[in-house]
């Protein structure tokens, strides 16, 4: 069913959302300061000691003793706190840093290695200011019921989620194997909706192609043993004849550093492949161990876009910056900042910006991305009509 679409502007609701949670964040702390400080700190992340300077909640005493005088229902102290430490991390106005509870830390964690469960193949990132669907997966729900690349996702089941974060959206979308959900898009100013059946999804973070002596290495995501799949990968070229690798990692929104960093060992012996420079912590450099980079004279080819971001991005600068690829594509999206998981009580996590980092030539990458050698376009419709100049021009070259 066709509906037209109308943009709506969300920006002052959420303001006052993380403003009313960032009162109860004062009512509950305030109102018993002095007794409560000690214990909270610990559930965002520090204690009291790390503090520089000692922040006096106490002017927002009165919004907690007005709402426990005057609200007209149960107060959950526990759900209050919970929202408190979110609008605390919210207000620093930073979209990479996050407090999570433990259902939405389980959630992290499981994306973070693969196990995302059920849904309905769809890839998503944010474009445009909305979560666009980037890449429909196959043989699987949603290239089967129609959603395209560049669908603006509208809804979830009725309800309005252009104006989540592409997690969240991503959470709503999940479920148990054979449940349905209906996934509302917006395409060209009218809405269509989708209702699916969702399957489990293949989500692996490595894999290889061949194309005579070429391989085609797609790396998906940064999980735990992104780095020794590859590496495992790399071992069968010697024996298929590979004289040319194409490194797919666009769409590739990062995970782990140390995984990018066991890649990157491939093609650089010993090298340093980025400088970590914090306010914190000062500055640190990042090397790939000796002695494992089989493929240092292998004529590479990177492929990037504009979902290639962070530990992506740490992989294609360092080899642009020591000359062993040629960067095909796209723009990619310029996260060059670094979270630090930091595990709370309770089974929360609190992912907080801690460094800005740099590839080997001390290029800054946040908000800039990396400039392909070589710029090729894949549009939405490329995509639908499954066209890839990007990769077509990478074989080519």
């Amino acid at each position: 069913m066709k509906k037209k679409w109308e943009e709506k502007k969300t920006s002052l609701g959420n303001a006052i959302i993380i403003g009313g949670v960032m009162a109860v964040l004062g009512g509950v702390i305030g109102a018993n300061f002095n007794s409560w400080f000690g214990g909270f700190a610990p559930y965002l992340g520090f204690s009291e000691s790390r503090a520089e300077t000692k922040v006096d909640w106490s002017s927002l005493d009165e919004v907690y003793n007005e709402l426990a005088a005057s609200y007209n229902g149960e107060i959950s102290i526990e759900a209050m706190i919970d929202g408190a430490k979110t609008g605390m991390v919210e207000a620093l106005g930073d979209q990479y840093t996050a407090y999570m509870n433990a259902e939405k830390s389980e959630e992290f964690y499981n994306d973070l290695s693969g196990n995302v469960g059920s849904g309905v193949g769809i890839e998503m990132g944010l474009r445009d200011g909305y979560v666009r669907v980037l890449r429909v997966l196959p043989d699987n729900p949603a290239l089967k019921a129609g959603v395209l690349a560049g669908d603006i996702i509208y809804k979830v089941d009725g309800e309005e989620v252009y104006s989540l974060s592409t997690e969240e959206i991503s959470q709503k979308i999940r479920g148990e194997t054979g449940s349905e959900v209906t996934v509302t898009v917006v395409r060209n100013g009218e809405e269509l909706s989708f209702t699916m059946t969702r399957e489990t999804i293949n989500n692996v973070s490595a894999y290889v192609e061949y194309d005579g002596s070429t391989a085609i290495v797609t790396v998906t995501r940064f999980d735990t043993d992104t780095g020794s799949k590859v590496q495992g990968i790399a071992q069968e070229f010697a024996s298929r004849g590979v004289n040319k690798v194409i490194l797919d990692l666009r769409g590739n929104g990062g995970g782990y550093v140390s995984a990018a960093q066991d890649l990157l060992g491939l093609w650089l012996d010993g090298q340093k492949v980025l400088v970590q420079k914090s306010k914190h912590f000062g500055n640190t450099t990042t090397s790939t161990a000796s002695g494992k980079a089989i493929l240092k004279d292998m004529e590479t080819i990177v492929l990037v876009n504009g979902s290639t971001a962070s530990a992506s991005e740490i992989v294609a600068g360092a080899l642009q910056d020591y000359n062993k690829a040629t960067i095909l594509g796209e723009k990619t999206f310029g996260k060059g900042v670094v979270q630090t998981l930091e595990k709370l009580s309770g089974g929360a996590t609190l992912k907080v910006t801690t460094a800005e980092w740099y590839t080997p030539n001390d290029r800054s990458i946040n908000n800039e991305g990396i400039t392909p050698d070589v710029e090729v376009e894949r549009t939405y419709e490329d995509i639908n009509m499954m066209r890839d100049p990007q990769m077509d021009k990478a074989k080519e070259l």
